[in-house]
Formats: structure tokens, sequence, C-alpha cells
């Protein structure tokens, strides 16, 4: 009998409100949750694989049965492999934090003062593309609630309207009492980004993420250089699975500050190996999620919180989703906390199919283990 049982449950999500990126705009998304059985102990273990449609590195036509294979050989096995799965980062970070999950016993997946409930994750309020006046309520929104550090999508609508939102900020708030972030996903090209950069630095903005589409390394390298706001690279990193591949990368382009992704960057593990890399250079860095479930954000941020950074961090709840599941998270003022006493099955109950309607516990769940193919 092989030592481990491994069950895929895919389930589509739907957002509450269509998010908005220069990208397009996301309604549903797809993600595949790991269920390990031990068969030797009858622990379980949950993880998440969300890869990204159109960024993902291993978005690909036949993602299910990549993954099924993958899982054989882990349930073979009873071990992870990491260097078969460099190319394949969500399948990486779904496999390693449910292993963690069925390691620990709990959805306390670290124990730090985090999972304890004892100190929160500073985060960021992230402010989605829309019209101008949607995304004017949204940041008095996130200023209300309290956020200190906002984080603000740019590339979708006028670049002058852009500026007027943020100019709308600073002209109540100075850089004291908000920090300000913009994210422009690629959306400038290499020839008009040292003058719209130029224009932007006048709003006193804490960083600019991947203002030109990745893959320009040179014209970043320049722009890095010459930018008067600090860059941060985040598109940049996806697809740069091998350390050497890293550190060719960072030592061109010398970012500023480095955001990772573990979904899109290399799991975990891949994410520490980053970090490791941009801290040598000192190069700062944040973590970040990618639109994961309940059950992905639950791994991220505990796993973040063991990074002691003091960085505002770019997590969120999953209140993005209707059919989302239960989470031990939530946001107190400007940050991330961690507030469950729930029992495990209610924690990893599942959101439902396509519409949303049913939920399978995890008994259910283990139950049916017996009937997998």
């Amino acid at each position: 009998m092989n030592p481990l049982n491994i069950r895929i449950i895919p389930r589509t999500l739907h957002f509450r409100q269509p998010a908005g990126t220069s990208r397009g705009v996301y309604t549903t998304r797809n993600v595949w949750y790991i269920l390990i059985r031990d068969n030797t102990t009858g622990r379980i273990g949950l993880g998440e694989c969300a890869p990204l449609p159109d960024l993902s590195c291993d978005a690909l036509p036949d993602y299910t049965e990549r993954l099924i294979q993958f899982c054989q050989e882990v349930e073979h096995s009873g071990k992870l492999c990491r260097n078969d799965f460099l190319p394949y980062p969500s399948m990486l970070f779904g496999l390693e934090t449910a292993l963690r999950h069925l390691q620990t016993g709990t959805i306390r997946l670290w124990d730090s003062t985090f999972s304890r409930g004892e100190e929160g994750i500073p985060i960021n309020g992230l402010v989605w593309m829309g019209t101008f006046e949607e995304m004017k309520q949204r940041i008095h929104e996130k200023i209300t609630q309290g956020f200190r550090c906002i984080k603000l999508k740019i590339g979708a609508i006028d670049f002058n309207r852009e500026l007027e939102l943020l100019a709308r900020i600073r002209n109540h708030f100075p850089a004291e009492q908000i920090e300000l972030r913009v994210d422009a996903n690629g959306a400038f090209t290499p020839g008009e980004a040292p003058h719209k950069l130029e224009l932007l630095s006048q709003m006193d903005l804490h960083s600019i993420e991947q203002p030109i589409r990745a893959g320009q390394w040179q014209e970043m390298a320049q722009l890095c250089n010459e930018s008067p706001i600090p860059i941060a690279l985040d598109e940049e990193l996806i697809g740069i699975n091998r350390r050497e591949d890293k550190i060719a990368l960072l030592d061109t382009i010398h970012p500023r500050y480095i955001i990772l992704k573990p979904s899109l960057h290399g799991g975990i593990s891949g994410s520490e190996e980053w970090i490791a890399l941009a801290e040598e250079r000192g190069i700062g860095w944040w973590i970040t999620s990618a639109l994961e479930s309940n059950i992905g954000l639950n791994a991220i941020a505990q796993w973040c919180a063991t990074l002691h950074t003091k960085l505002p961090q770019g997590l969120g709840t999953g209140l993005l989703f209707t059919d989302n599941a239960p989470s031990p998270l939530c946001i107190e003022g400007d940050c991330l906390w961690f507030r469950s006493e729930e029992p495990e099955p209610n924690f990893t109950c599942l959101p439902g199919t396509d519409n949303g309607t049913s939920c399978e516990t995890l008994s259910e769940i283990i139950n049916s283990l017996t009937h997998h193919d």
C-alpha cells in the first residue's frame, strides 16, 4: 500500500464583483484542492493549487493531467521532490502546504505569535481597477477602515485621471500618514515609462510595481537605475525558477524590491530562495497573495508571519469570493489576524460546485477517499 493517498478536488470560485487588472477582468477562478491522507496514521493535509490564467507559468491546458501525475508520484514515494516541480510553482505550493498540514495535524501550520493570535500582520488596503468614481469610493473605504498603506492598481483608465486620484489622497494625507503603492502590471511602454514615473514621483509614492512588462531586462535595469520612484518586481519573477536564473535576474536589474507570491514564484521553498538571494544584495521584499481561496491564504499568511518582516504585506481575507471556504483570518484595523478556535472540519469545508450552492465537509471528503481512483 502506498504511504499516502491523494485526492484532487477542483472548484470554481466566483468573485463578488469583477476584479479588474491591466490584463483583463476576472469574474471566476479555478482552484484545485489537494487532500492528502497518511495511510498509516490516518492524518490528513489540505493544500491549494491556484494558477492564474495568462499569468502563471504553469497555467497549462493539461494542468489537471499533470497535477494527477505529480500527485501519483508523491503517493508512491511519500515525499516531494522539489526539483521536479520547479516549472510548476502553483502545484508545488499546494503540495508543500498540504504536506505541512499533514505534518502538523492542525490549521496552525507554523507556531508563531500570529498563529497564536498574539500579533497581527500589517497589510496594505488594495484598490482594484475600475472607473474613476469606483476607485475614488474604494480609496475612501480603505482609509475609513483604518489602512495606513494603500495600494492602487493603475493602467486601466486614463493616466491623468489616475494621477488625480493619487493627488486627492496626497492633498489630505501626507506620506507620514498614508503610504501609497501603485501597481502598473506592466502597463507602460519603455518609451513612456520615464515620463510617467516622473509625474508619479510628485505623489510621494513608496514604490511602483512592474512599470513595464516582464522580459525586458535591460530596459527594466535602466528604469531601476534612473527612476525617481523605487521599483518593485512582480511579474518579472514568474518563470524564473532555477537559482542561477534568479541570481542573473537580480544582478542584471538591481530592483529596490521584489514581491513574492508563492503560487507564482516557486511555492514556499522557492520564495524563501528568492528572499535569501535578495537580502544578500540589499534588496527589500514583501509577500502578496494571488487570489487564492482561504485555504491557500491561510498557509501564505502563517508562513509570512515566520519571516518577521515589518513592511505591510499584500494579504487579504478571501472576501473577494462569494463561495470561499471558512477562514481563521480576519482584518482588524490595518492588520491581518488569526482568530479561530473552530474545529478543523469546519475550516476545511470546501466551496461548492460551479453554482456555489453545495459544501463538502472534511469528513465527507475523507470517507470518499476509499472510492477515489
